[in-house]
């Protein structure tokens, strides 16, 4: 049987973030569409993004909603040597 080879979150059309709050908490891959990133704005459009998110999450989940401290671009993932 053959093995599922999964594609990178690039090639399906996101990019990933990595974001520290305020708090020092941490979130790693969060996925902003390529669509809204480049262009003169650089990726401010992922912060606000990933802040719709955390709007999201603290909606549902009752907490108070986290201010984001910094936010980079997830390093891509090292590919593994086929077997």
């Amino acid at each position: 049987m053959a093995k599922r080879i999964k594609s990178l979150p690039q090639e399906r059309g996101f990019v990933l973030f990595d974001v520290v709050f305020a708090d020092g908490a941490r979130a790693s891959n969060r996925r902003v569409p390529v669509e809204i990133l480049g262009g003169l704005d650089g990726d401010d459009p992922a912060r606000q993004h990933i802040a719709e998110q955390e709007a999201e999450i603290a909606r549902k989940s009752g907490r108070p909603q986290r201010e984001i401290e910094s936010l980079t671009r997830s390093p891509a993932p090292a590919a593994k040597p086929a077997a």
